[in-house]
């Protein structure tokens, strides 16, 4: 076989050794304590015991960034969709309390182009670096014929550790709790085939001003990277008694998301008073035509993460997490609920008026 052949197969293994090359700097520089080790090997070590546990439970975490992947393609933006797989992951094993260690990717194309591989992987260490842990590995696969020229896919694999005695379960959550909203800053990565919906039927171009953001393109304000949370909720996490619950509000929005962490008869009550539906919900839902209920079960709303607290400790997380750079504020309070929708939100018709 000549050595070409697997090139003129489709796959050409020069361009994935020069990508892990331009990567090996970007993942270096999210090591952190346990990292053993660097790219290239067939496997990816980390030491729990070097990362400063004592009695660690391990959480992990896969996912991607769902059809929000299909409008960084067409608006030619790859810088932040790193960061939007990252966040998926991080954020989700952050409720359970763990603090994120290590993260790997999987990156797929039909041909790669070192290009824009090299610039999604720098957005994934930025990413990593934001959440305090380590790209340590992935996997960078060519498969011609499985995607479309110019397409790629993107997943992502977070482990992180938590203290037996600070798992986050929900389960001492009672009655009379205070629900602590922290801001997302726009959709983040949930509802964006509805959001592509949305903007093909209106005829909009990703090339377009935002109708919504100043001065940037529809597509850069679209593209908006997903918060993470890690920094400013680890702290508290690791104090005994301050959060009872977390929820990560991605699919399934604020009516979905929140029971997932409530003990059986409790619900929530929101009051849409207390938080920012900020303009790009309020864009969405005019140029979707879209329900209240139809935003609060699809979008964040303006959410990104909610805390169930004790009332006595509610002020103190609220200074906490806003001294950290977040938008926290007490927005509702756990109540008895045995309905089968268990997140009551008043006010909306006012608050979510497009």
């Amino acid at each position: 076989m000549k050595a070409n052949a697997y090139k003129e197969a489709g796959v050409d293994i020069v361009a994935g050794d020069a990508l892990v090359e331009r990567i090996k700097p970007f993942a270096k520089a999210t090591n952190r304590s346990g990292t053993m080790g660097g790219l290239g090997g067939f496997g990816a070590l980390f030491d729990t015991k070097a990362a400063g546990f004592n009695d660690p439970i391990l959480v992990s975490s896969t996912d991607g960034v769902g059809t929000k992947l299909r409008i960084a393609i067409d608006a030619d933006k790859h810088d932040t969709v790193g960061i939007d797989l990252v966040a998926m992951c991080v954020n989700d094993i952050l409720v359970q309390g763990a603090e994120p260690l290590f993260f790997l990717d999987y990156f797929a194309s039909s041909q790669l182009n070192v290009e824009t591989a090299a610039t999604v992987i720098k957005g994934i260490a930025d990413g990593c670096h934001q959440a305090g842990c380590a790209l340590i590995g992935g996997e960078t696969a060519e498969m011609p014929s499985m995607y479309e020229k110019g397409d790629y896919d993107l997943a992502g694999f977070s482990v992180g550790a938590v203290e037996r005695e600070h798992v986050l379960t929900g389960e001492t959550i009672t009655e009379g709790d205070v629900v602590i909203g922290i801001a997302s800053n726009g959709i983040h990565s949930n509802g964006y085939s509805l959001v592509r919906k949305i903007v093909a039927d209106n005829k909009f171009s990703y090339s377009d001003t935002s109708p919504f953001e100043g001065s940037a393109t529809l597509g850069d304000a679209l593209m908006k990277p997903t918060k993470i949370y890690v920094r400013a909720l680890l702290p508290l996490i690791k104090q005994n008694g301050m959060i009872k619950g977390l929820s990560h509000i991605t699919g399934g929005g604020l009516t979905e998301n929140i029971p997932r962490v409530l003990p059986e008869g409790l619900g929530v009550q929101l009051d849409a008073r207390l938080w920012n539906f900020q303009a790009v919900f309020k864009w969405l839902k005019k140029f979707g035509n879209l329900s209240n209920d139809d935003m609060a079960v699809t979008y964040n709303c303006g959410l990104g993460m909610v805390a169930i607290v004790p009332e006595n400790k509610a002020a103190e997380i609220c200074l906490a997490l806003n001294q950290a750079g977040e938008i926290a504020t007490v927005i509702g309070r756990v109540i008895k609920n045995d309905a089968d929708i268990r997140v009551d939100i008043l006010h909306m018709d006012t608050e979510w008026a497009a």
